[in-house]
């Protein structure tokens, strides 16, 4: 029997299109493909939502966003558009708009199931799976993105051989797996919910040469991959390179990678949050993840303030004007009593 959530998200599917004319509605319909900029409802072409089932099985309502390599269904869609921060909220949204009735009560003593693909369990059982990424492939990639300090502590782990399931975009006859790094997905308290994967080349060193190098499994929503525990300081980004260029020059202040955009605006924000640094890439995804973030914080008494990149994110002006530049930088940006504290 498919669980409640599954259960909505094939009805959701089965409406797929007038989900997207509600929640992606800067979009249009191109073929059996819903096409728009972001899962954020930004205009544009990038991430395309699949309208009817295709040949080779592919269910409607997935999608696949080609500039980021996120992919997930129409809840995602959903709390995204709605800023939700619990799943409990987008279910309800889900259902509202699809005039279901409530879901009957759970039974007190349900039988146990095995774990789906992509859930948390599952993602753990992947985490479980890796070696640290001290002298790994993983490391080299980093390295050679001029990320070379990098803590013990850091959530960030490397598997030899990661299974990669090939997407309609990839090459036929692909390998299965490839070397992956792989960096833990949190809640506030500290419990793996997901993982995402950074597929390597073991020729090059850097990104494997597949459609999407980089996807993420697990519940995604309200968290993030953490360096360093939570203050009334922090500061949050897009991406897990962004992050540990930041960390590179101000490795005292706590940080949170959101892995996207969409799922940067809706962050769960700690109780003692005061202050929070947004450092934001510098496009419309990124635009959109400021502009959430900020009305949601606000709510919550908290200041946000934007770091903003000279080179379209962080770790492209590490890599191009270096430690110093990119301190420096930073600096004129800081409020002036984390000045001294930061950097």
């Amino acid at each position: 029997m498919s669980s409640p959530a599954s259960e909505v998200a094939r009805r959701l599917g089965e409406n797929a299109e007038a989900v997207c004319r509600r929640y992606l509605s800067n979009g249009r319909r191109e073929g059996h493909y819903w096409m728009v900029g972001d899962i954020s409802n930004s205009p544009g072409r990038s991430l395309y939502v699949r309208l009817a089932s295709s040949a080779n099985g592919g269910a409607p309502g997935k999608w696949t966003d080609a500039a980021s390599g996120d992919h997930g269904d129409l809840l995602d869609v959903i709390a995204a558009s709605c800023g939700h921060t619990a799943f409990r909220e987008t279910l309800e949204e889900a259902r509202r708009f699809l005039s279901m009735p409530p879901p009957p009560e759970a039974p007190r003593n349900p039988a146990p199931t095995k774990a789906p693909t992509g859930s948390p369990e599952s993602a753990r059982r992947l985490l479980a799976a890796t070696k640290p990424l001290k002298a790994s492939l993983g490391e080299a990639y980093l390295v050679g993105r001029s990320i070379t300090e990098l803590l013990p502590d850091y959530p960030l782990r490397f598997h030899p051989h990661c299974f990669y399931r090939a997407s309609i975009d990839d090459a036929p006859g692909g390998r299965p797996a490839w070397p992956a790094m792989i960096a833990a997905v949190t809640d506030l308290a500290g419990t793996v919910m997901g993982v995402h994967r950074t597929w390597l080349d073991p020729e090059s060193a850097d990104k494997a040469p597949i459609a999407y190098p980089r996807r993420a499994i697990g519940h995604l929503l309200g968290n993030g991959v953490r360096f360093g525990a939570s203050g009334t300081v922090m500061a949050a980004g897009e991406g897990i390179e962004t992050i540990l260029s930041l960390r590179q020059v101000m490795p005292a202040l706590p940080m949170i990678s959101g892995l996207s955009g969409a799922h940067l605006a809706a962050i769960t924000f700690p109780d003692m949050l005061k202050r929070l640094y947004v450092a934001r890439d510098d496009d419309p995804a990124g635009d959109a993840a400021l502009s959430t973030l900020s009305e949601r914080a606000s709510r919550c008494g908290i200041d946000v303030w934007p770091l903003e990149p000279r080179h379209g994110d962080f770790n492209g002006d590490l890599r191009t004007v270096g430690r110093a530049a990119l301190a420096a930088s930073l600096r004129s940006q800081l409020v002036p009593s984390d000045r001294l504290k930061l950097l």
